[in-house]
């Protein structure tokens, strides 16, 4: 794991953290950068797993992010098995334009992990068939391709956050 100004390194695994937001090989720097304001905003632990797209001290990543940077949790991987390797437990859930139910249709378990791809190529089809029953999407026309990345954590974060009571947010 890595560790950066404002990145704090959490050992082996985040603990008692109720929401974890995970960008996949995350590739343009101001969309990390809006998820890391949300995560601050919101209380959830940002974990980022590479190969990233832009270096941890892009000025576009830090500019987006505004001044959140000492809010957040954040926890950066060499790769999606040290992802794993590092956080066993814990429902996976997979944002995908190829999910089977709407993010709405599910019902979210404190603790869980809310996984989001690339943004060119969403996440690798090895991962959305360790978790099948778990792929969700966001309904959209069907001419429409996607959203962009930072749109969809939010909107997903939200209907999580909405499941919950909004607990612990003013």
């Amino acid at each position: 794991m890595e560790t950066a100004q404002g990145v704090t390194e959490r050992g082996t695994k985040v603990l008692n953290k109720r929401l974890n937001i995970v960008l996949v090989e995350p590739e343009i720097p101001p969309n990390t950068g809006n998820v890391a304001r949300l995560c601050a905003a919101t209380g959830a632990t940002l974990h980022l797993v590479k190969p990233l797209g832009f270096s941890i001290d892009d000025k576009h990543l830090k500019r987006a992010g505004l001044d959140y940077w000492h809010f957040l949790d954040i926890v950066i991987y060499e790769n999606f098995r040290e992802f794993e390797e590092k956080n066993p437990e814990g429902p996976r859930y997979l944002a995908t334009t190829k999910g089977g139910r709407a993010h709405t249709d599910i019902e979210y378990q404190p603790g869980g992990y809310l996984l989001f791809g690339k943004e060119t190529k969403g996440l690798a089809p090895e991962i959305l068939a360790r978790y099948p029953d778990t792929a969700i999407r966001l309904p959209m026309l069907a001419e429409a391709r996607s959203l962009n990345l930072s749109n969809t954590v939010a909107v997903v974060v939200y209907e999580v956050l909405r499941q919950w009571g909004f607990s612990g947010l003013v």
